[in-house]
């Protein structure tokens, strides 16, 4: 039996506050309505269905200004009807209410909810939004000329236009509707974007656990500045840097991959939803990176999209289209297939990217399994070395462990059943098919 859904609802009886639900499902993704039947879809008979076949569809064009289909069913339980709503190109409005379909339930769009979907609905994105009272020659020299050196080394625009004044390189990347800037103008040159756009910095964070912040900071400028400090703050006081040399040269090797790190921040910085008034965020841990932004996945994508090969969707196409000339990004989908690259390169785990209504977020791990963190948690001789001995074979067994360490079975069993309870690796099967693993 079919049942309440995105795209279905259902009525007992009409009430000509139910204009609203068909304003809802015009402006998402369509749906149906029946009218006549419980919450369960069952046919409680619809007494006055003739009257309201030919009533709903005039109801509708006269206060919503569309068309709907209209159907009457006769079944032995009784008489119901189906109102069959499109989606429409354009936005739909109730008494100059905007209403909307997600999920099972109905809300009115309001505020920067109702600005993206009007934007959206005129195929338009927020960073193409003009801006008035600001000219090219508000804007940042020095970020020009920062754009200017990193465009000419990525070769991705000719010579000839970057020695073009401002006005036309803002012109050339598209960041001019008419006769005004547009707003993503303002977040890639401006001196202080957040004059304009609230919540446009990054903040970083140090935690000892969740509810233990250490120290943090934070990032302000244009977009080009913020990637820059941020990406030079995180890996000179965030992110510590093993030493070593080859030769006379000096080596260092940090404890997340520096390209997907910053990968990751582009990611966030090209795909933040900057309606939201909410900075990104940085927090790092001990064991782990996670950066956070609000944002949303294209239509119908899931985190496994992301995962794979995909076309390049950009949330501000003028932002990544702005990045993708300067050198900073690649626009072909390739981003987070890099980032899972560099850290499978690194030897650290996979990353995790997360993605829930409207946040988005990547979530770096160390490799926890070097010698150097083995032994600052009071592990003995015999346990780093068999914890490295499955890093390398994937694998140990009791036998196993007493051969390497040359110890008796009582005392193997003792020391896999610490490592167990630390949670550094994990046991798999029973008796004398056991063997262990690493716990992650």
């Amino acid at each position: 039996m079919t049942s309440e859904s995105q795209n279905i609802e259902f009525k007992l009886t009409w009430r000509d506050e139910y204009l609203k639900w068909i304003c809802g499902f015009a402006n998402a993704y369509g749906g149906i309505i029946f009218i006549g039947k419980d919450d369960s879809g069952n046919v409680v008979d619809l007494k006055d269905a003739k009257k309201l076949l030919e009533e709903i569809p005039n109801k509708v064009r006269d206060t919503l200004g569309i068309l709907v289909d209209v159907n009457l069913y006769q079944t032995d339980q009784g008489k119901f009807i189906e109102i069959l709503v499109e989606q429409y190109p354009y936005p739909v409005n109730y008494k100059g209410q905007y209403h909307y379909r997600s999920g099972s339930t109905k809300q009115e769009l309001k505020g920067a909810a109702l600005d993206k979907f009007l934007l959206q609905k005129k195929g338009k994105r927020w960073d193409g939004v003009p801006v008035p009272n600001v000219s090219t020659n508000d804007l940042k020299q020095e970020t020009f000329d920062f754009f200017r050196k990193r465009a000419f080394r990525s070769q991705r625009i000719d010579e000839e236009s970057l020695a073009d004044s401002n006005d036309h390189l803002i012109e050339n990347l598209q960041l001019k509707e008419g006769k005004f800037l547009k707003r993503a103008s303002i977040l890639l040159f401006y001196t202080n974007p957040e004059k304009y756009v609230t919540g446009a910095y990054i903040k970083i964070g140090f935690f000892e656990s969740d509810s233990d912040l250490r120290f943090q900071d934070e990032i302000h400028g244009n977009l080009f500045e913020q990637i820059e400090k941020t990406t030079e703050l995180l890996f000179t006081k965030y992110i510590k840097a093993l030493i070593s040399y080859e030769g006379l040269n000096r080596v260092e090797t940090y404890e997340y991959p520096k390209e997907a790190i910053r990968e990751a921040l582009l990611n966030a910085v090209a795909h933040k939803d900057y309606s939201g008034g909410v900075p990104i965020q940085i927090s790092v841990y001990n064991d782990k990176l996670m950066i956070w932004n609000e944002g949303q996945l294209p239509e119908n994508w899931t985190v496994k999209n992301l995962l794979e090969k995909h076309a390049s969707r950009p949330y501000n196409p003028d932002i990544a289209h702005a990045l993708f000339r300067s050198g900073y990004i690649e626009s072909w989908g390739r981003g987070t297939i890099k980032i899972i690259n560099e850290c499978k390169k690194a030897g650290i785990p996979e990353p995790v990217f997360t993605y829930d209504s409207s946040d988005i977020s990547v979530e770096f791990r160390k490799d926890i399994y070097n010698e150097k963190h083995l032994q600052s948690l009071d592990l003995n001789e015999r346990q780093v070395k068999a914890v490295l001995y499955v890093k390398e074979k994937g694998r140990i067994t009791n036998k196993e462990y007493q051969e390497i360490n040359n110890t008796t079975d009582r005392t193997a069993l003792r020391d896999l059943e610490t490592l167990i309870e630390l949670k550094i690796i994990k046991r798999i099967g029973e008796k004398k098919g056991a063997y262990y693993e690493l716990a992650s």
